[in-house]
Parts: structure tokens; C-alpha cells; sequence
């Protein structure tokens, strides 16, 4: 029986002790009274009747006001205390009931409280002994996710549902070049924790190269691995190698189980048609010489002939003149296309300027011979470079100072200059002329035993940078002024951070080798194996149905419980309409911060790609899915993947509750807010909001997604409709 229905039962017995007696007696008295005196008993009581019903209607209200007390206390009150001790016992140990009400319930209250702190001193002692044995365990974990986070190499290791269970930073960035919307959705859409790889490679491709493998596995091959190439739907080129995960086992390769695989891709895009262009290059070389040569060699051959007449051998000359003239152009066509090629194949690389400034001082004292000396270095300046052509350009140039003007000492100096860097080459000495500076840009750098079919120019022209000569007449001083790019300035890694492993750890979960999609519907998997995207959009106002519109949606992920804080999305949206002060004052966006970003017709497609084949979360739900619903005609994009509201969720896990506003709820669940009025910071709310009533929804039996829905539809706040 409910709470309501015993507060009604405790009316309805006060009603009848109210009335019940008097009733019960006057029906004795009238039944004993004889009919001669029932008329002077109807005129004596009759009278006295609006005073006894006034009298009884005082008492019950009394009675009801007490009931009423009473059942506050002592019912809703235990209700709510019994709701305070499964938040201590689950989600938030920290939580501590209040003393209030009568005595009686206090002195539970404290009781309850004393108990819960040695519980706690109990469980501390249990973690940290936990905490200690799993150390070993961890640290060997951080291992793994520090390197394969280091890995130049791009790596993605899947089930064999083809579901991503890991991937570093590298294939990261790899993924997002491979974007249908790089400005939006940043290849957020394709690569992440349980998504599904066959977004970027055709299934066949990749069972065929599965069985490739595993024939390779019963011929007992030492290391079976398949390599394929294959087209993105981008028209990019990859190359990829695959490798098996073999079930933990004591038999041999051939015999145990393929429970994933392991991609190592490579764009070879530029590669390939850099390769091309060269085989074209060389195909020209050879075919195009091939005619010029047989040319040359035909009229040496006739110059041999001692009697042929002097006009014949003057044309025979030329000929050989004009072919060796056109196959030099050649040549130098050739050379200089392989130099393009060559700065066309250079990466770019952030380092720190003073390494750089360092480097190059070893290299030019070893090779030249010359002494280096530091002025004014900006030790905190970052540059994004090709080390290796820039220090060969500023050993070439040492190495010519040294040679022609007999410099004897260079020094350098690093500044900054906005988002540029000045890397000085400073040297004091005689003057040098613009035409010097300019045939040393020009030439191809060649000193010592190194021969480069590179020029000074080059090298600058691909920093996209500017190099000159300055004069320092007071200090008789001279030097190269090469402008760099800058690079943001990168964050030195705190040791203990990468031992605690707080960031590293979310870009895998090995737990997905155990999950299939196909294992059990939908609607009957438990709460705990979903995978869900968490959202929240800002709008300008909150009537959708009036011309509001979307100005941000902010999502995040949670994947076999775990809440994946790296993958994200998060876009400012153009609304193409007015913001309202009082809206600007809520979520802080202004009309400059909108201005330039895509519209809703360009957004909803890539969030639609991010929240694919998950359900979906949101705080108050039926309003976002409103604004949703309103662009589906407009965008062809439809949501229809099953939603959960942790707002009725909120309800039917704590009923006696007042407030389900996030605030409130996050309070109760001693989850810190960060970001309010943001997309991206309330939808990493709601997402740990979600995580911490799931356990509490199984107190209450609710274990399935079909489960968690039928409650939430029976919830009061499921009837606010947008």
C-alpha cells in the first residue's frame, strides 16, 4: 500500500471514531424509546444538533491536522530518510541525513549517521588495500596507454562486431581527415569507443581479410597478419595491416579463438601520388632522352668519317649541340620537380625554439668548426618546423660565412613577434652585399660531405617564413633574419598525472571484446551495456513551436559505463534570427560568437552521425527532442532512437523529493557543476547524473532499457509537453 493510500485509510478511521459512537448511540436510543417519546426526544435533541456537528467538524479537523502532523513525521519523513540511506549506501557515501522531525526520528537520523561513518571508515580501509594490490595492474595499463598514445602510427583495435574498443591520438586526428564535416563534427562521427569501424571500411574488406587470417592461424603461420588498401569514401588512400587478438589460452596460435583485431593504418595519399608524379618524372627522363641520345649518337658517329664535307660536319656539331642543350633543360626540369617533391613530403614538427637554438649549435660547432655563443633566447617560444632542412639551411649558411668572410664566431638570438618567430644568425665581420645574400638563397646547399638538391629559399618558402640581411652599424654586426611560424606553447606533462592515469585510460575499454549488438534486442538489454549519447542544446528562447532556434548542442558519450569525457561534440550553431537580452544572460552567447558558425542544416547531420546506433540522454528531454523534431522536415535528419530523461528518471528514483532540477539532483549526488548553461558542460552533468541513478534504478527492479521507460512514462513530469 502507498504512502497516499494510508494517509486515506487514516482519515477515513478518524472519520468513523469521530462519528461512529454518537451514531451507533443515538440509533440504541432511538430504537429503546418508545413512540410516545421519540417526538419530545426529537424536540430536545434537535436543537442541540448544530452544536454537536459544529463540535464533531472542530474535532475532526484537529484530528486531521494531527493525522496529518503525525504521517509528515513519521510516514514521508521515514520515506524520505529511507531515500537519504540508499544515496549513502550507492551513489553518494558522502551523504549524510538530517536531523529533523520529532525525537524519535533525530535520534534514527543520528544513529543512521554514526553508522554510515564507521561503514565508510570500513570501505576506505577495503579500497585502500584494493588500491595496493591493483597497482601493479595499473601501472602496466598506463603503460599501454601512454605508448599507444606516443605511437606515430595510427591504431584501432576492435571485437569481431568490428565495434572500436581502443585507438590512439594519432588515428584521432587520422579519422577526422577522413570527415565528411571536419569544421563540425571533427571525425567525431567515425572514431570512438564502441562505434563501428565498417563506418570507414566495407565490411566484405574486412571479413575477407579476417579469413585470410585465420587460414594463416591453422597453418600454423608464426604471425598471421593481412595488408590491405583500400578508398575511403573521401577518395583518400589507406593502407592498412591487421593483426589478430587470440583468446587467452593454453594451446597453440592455430587453436585458440580470434576474439578482435588490431588495424595499423597509413594515409598513403600524398605518398602515392607522389610517387606517381615521380614515375612520371622518371618516364620522361628516360623516354624523352632515349630519341636525344640515339640523335647524338648517330651524328658522333658520322663525325668519324675523315672525307665528310665541313658543312655536313658543322650541321652534325649542331645536332649534337641542340640535343644535349634540350636533354640539360631536361635534366634541370627534372631535378627541380624532385626538389618540389621533396618539400612536398617535409612534416612539420612543434618543438620547443630553445632545442632547436641548441641543435643547431652542436651541429654547426662539429661540422664547421665554428664557435656558437646564445643571445636573448625566449625560452618559452614553441616553433613548428622541419628540424632537419632547417638546420641544414643554418649550417650552410655558417659554413659560407666561414668560408668567404671568414667569420670566426656566430651567435644566435630567438623573440617572438606575434604569432611569428625572428630567429637570428648574427655574426661581426665586412659587409655583405644583397647579391651575395641572394645567389646563396638561390644555390643548392652543398658543404662538407653533404650535397642537397634543396636551396636556402626552399627551406624558408616551406616554414611558409622570409629570410634577410640586417646591418647592426653601431656594433659593426650583421646578420640572417629567418621568420618563423609559432606554435602554441605545449603543456610539460606532470609525472604523477601520467602515473594516475586520469585522461589515457578513456580512450579504450576492454570490456567490448564480451559485447555484441546482436546478442539480445534493444529493449531488453540492461541499462549497463547500452551505449548512450548524452545531449543539451541552448536555444534562443523556449517556445520551438513560436521560431526559437538551436544555438549550440553539446554531446558526450558513455560507453559500457563509462562516460568517455574526450569524445564530444560541440558546435555553435547560426540561428539566422535575434538572441534576446534575458537568453544571453542564461547561456552567455552573443550574436559575435555566432557570427560566421554553420547552420542547423549543416550541424544536424553530423550530430545525427555522433548519436548514431545509441540511445539518447537528455535533462528534461521532451524540450531538446522538440527543437529537434521541428528541423526534421527542413534537414531530412530524424532522431528516432530511444530517448531516456534523467528528469523522470530523477522522479521515480527519489518520489518524495521536492526539486529534480539538475542542480538539485547533482547536489544530492554530490556531483560538482562545471559549465552551467553550456551544452557540453550540462550534458557531462546529466551523462554522471545517468551513471549514478543506474544502480539505483536496479534497487528498485528496473534493470532494462524497456524497463526504465515504461517507469519514466508513468512519472508525473511525463505529461509537460513542448
Amino acid at each position: 500500500m502507498t504512502a497516499r493510500a494510508r494517509f486515506i485509510l487514516a482519515v477515513c478511521i478518524l472519520a468513523l471514531l469521530m462519528t461512529g459512537p454518537f451514531v451507533v448511540t443515538a440509533g440504541l436510543v432511538w430504537l429503546e424509546t418508545g413512540a410516545a417519546d421519540r417526538g419530545r426526544l426529537i424536540d430536545v435533541v434537535v436543537p442541540h444538533l448544530p452544536l454537536g456537528a459544529l463540535m464533531t467538524i472542530v474535532g475532526f479537523a484537529l484530528g486531521m491536522v494531527v493525522v496529518r502532523n503525525l504521517f509528515r513525521h513519521y510516514v514521508q519523513g521515514l520515506l524520505r530518510m529511507e531515500e537519504h540511506l540508499k544515496l549513502m549506501l550507492g551513489a553518494n557515501r558522502e551523504f549524510r541525513v538530517k536531523p529533523e522531525g520529532p525525537p524519535e526520528v533525530q535520534a534514527l537520523a543520528h544513529a543512521v549517521n554514526v553508522l554510515a561513518q564507521q561503514r565508510d571508515e570500513l570501505m576506505q580501509d577495503v579500497e585502500a588495500q584494493i588500491a595496493h594490490a591493483k597497482h601493479s595492474v595499473e601501472e602496466e595499463k598506463n603503460r599501454l596507454a601512454a605508448l599507444m598514445s606516443e605511437l606515430t602510427q595510427s591504431v584501432v583495435v576492435c571485437n569481431l562486431d568490428g565495434r572500436i574498443l581502443l585507438y590512439n591520438h594519432r588515428a584521432r586526428q587520422q579519422f577526422r581527415a577522413l570527415s565528411d564535416a571536419p569544421a563540425v563534427a571533427g571525425g567525431g562521427e567515425l572514431i570512438g569507443l564502441g562505434r563501428s569501424i565498417y563506418a570507414v571500411f566495407e565490411r566484405n574488406l574486412i571479413n575477407h581479410a579476417l579469413e585470410s587470417i585465420q587460414h594463416g592461424l591453422r597453418r600454423s603461420a608464426g604471425q598471421p597478419v593481412a595488408n590491405f588498401v583500400t578508398t575511403t569514401r573521401a577518395g583518400q588512400l589507406l593502407r592498412a595491416q591487421m593483426a589478430p587478438v587470440l583468446a587467452v589460452g593454453q594451446g597453440s596460435d592455430s587453436e585458440r579463438a580470434i576474439t578482435g583485431f588490431i588495424l595499423m593504418l597509413d594515409n598513403i595519399t600524398r605518398t602515392f601520388e607522389t610517387e606517381s608524379k615521380r614515375d612520371q618524372m622518371l618516364h620522361t627522363l628516360t623516354e624523352g632522352n632515349r630519341a636525344a641520345l640515339a640523335n647524338v649518337r648517330a651524328a658522333a658517329e658520322m663525325l668519324e668519317y675523315p672525307d665528310l664535307q665541313e658543312d655536313l660536319r658543322e650541321r652534325f656539331r649542331t645536332v649534337i649541340r641542340d640535343e644535349v642543350r634540350a636533354m640539360s633543360t631536361r635534366l634541370d626540369h627534372t631535378a627541380n620537380e624532385f626538389a618540389d617533391s621533396l618539400k612536398a613530403r617535409w612534416p612539420l614538427e612543434e618543438m620547443l625554439g630553445a632545442d632547436l637554438i641548441a641543435a643547431a649549435q652542436r651541429r654547426i660547432e662539429n661540422v664547421v668548426k665554428l664557435p656558437t655563443k646564445l643571445e636573448e633566447i625566449d625560452e618559452s617560444l614553441w616553433v613548428k618546423v622541419d628540424s632537419f632542412s632547417l638546420l641544414q639551411a643554418l649550417t650552410y649558411l655558417a659554413n659560407r660565412l666561414s668560408d668567404e668572410f671568414e667569420v670566426r664566431e656566430v651567435r644566435f638570438r630567438l623573440s617572438a613577434a606575434g604569432r611569428l618567430v625572428h630567429l637570428d644568425l648574427i655574426w661581426s665581420g665586412q659587409a655583405m652585399s644583397t647579391e651575395t645574400v641572394m645567389s646563396w638563397e638561390l644555390e643548392p646547399m652543398r658543404f662538407a660531405d653533404e650535397n642537397s638538391p634543396l636551396t636556402v629559399r626552399d627551406v624558408i618558402e616551406r616554414h611558409d617564413g622570409e629570410m634577410w640581411l640586417e646591418r647592426e652599424k653601431v656594433r659593426h654586426r650583421a646578420f640572417f633574419r629567418i621568420l618563423l611560424p609559432a606554435a602554441m606553447p605545449q603543456e610539460q606533462l606532470d609525472e604523477a598525472a601520467i602515473l594516475r592515469g586520469e585522461s589515457r585510460p578513456e580512450y579504450y575499454d576492454f570490456d567490448l571484446f564480451n559485447w555484441s549488438d546482436k546478442s539480445r534486442a534493444l529493449d531488453d538489454r540492461l541499462l549497463s551495456e547500452l551505449t548512450y549519447t548524452v545531449f543539451d542544446t541552448e536555444t534562443t528562447g523556449l517556445n520551438p513551436s513560436q521560431g526559437d532556434e538551436i544555438i549550440q548542442i553539446g554531446a558526450t558519450r558513455i560507453v559500457n559505463g563509462k562516460l568517455l569525457r574526450q569524445e564530444s561534440f560541440e558546435q555553435l550553431v547560426d540561428p539566422g534570427r535575434y538572441l534576446s537580452p534575458e537568453s544571453v544572460q542564461i547561456h552567455g552567447i552573443t550574436h559575435d560568437m555566432l557570427r560566421n558558425q554553420p547552420t542547423i542544416e549543416a550541424v544536424l547531420p553530423a550530430f545525427h552521425a555522433f548519436a548514431e546506433d545509441t540511445v539518447l540522454i537528455a535533462h528534461n528531454a521532451a524540450f531538446d527532442m522538440r527543437f529537434l523534431q521541428m528541423k526534421e522536415e527542413a534537414t531530412g535528419i530524424r532522431f528516432d532512437q530511444p530517448v531516456l530523461d534523467t528528469l523522470l528518471l530523477s522522479a521515480v528514483v527519489h518520489p518524495n523529493q521536492e526539486s529534480h532540477r539538475l542542480e538539485a539532483i547533482a547536489e544530492r549526488l554530490s556531483l560538482p557543476i562545471i559549465g552551467r548553461h553550456t551544452a557540453l558542460g550540462d550534458a557531462i552533468v546529466t551523462a554522471e547524473v545517468f551513471l549514478k541513478l543506474i544502480p539505483l534504478l536496479a534497487e528498485k527492479g528496473i534493470h532494462t532499457l524497456r524497463q526504465a521507460r515504461e517507469a519514466a512514462e508513468q512519472s508525473y513530469y511525463a505529461r509537460v509537453r513542448y
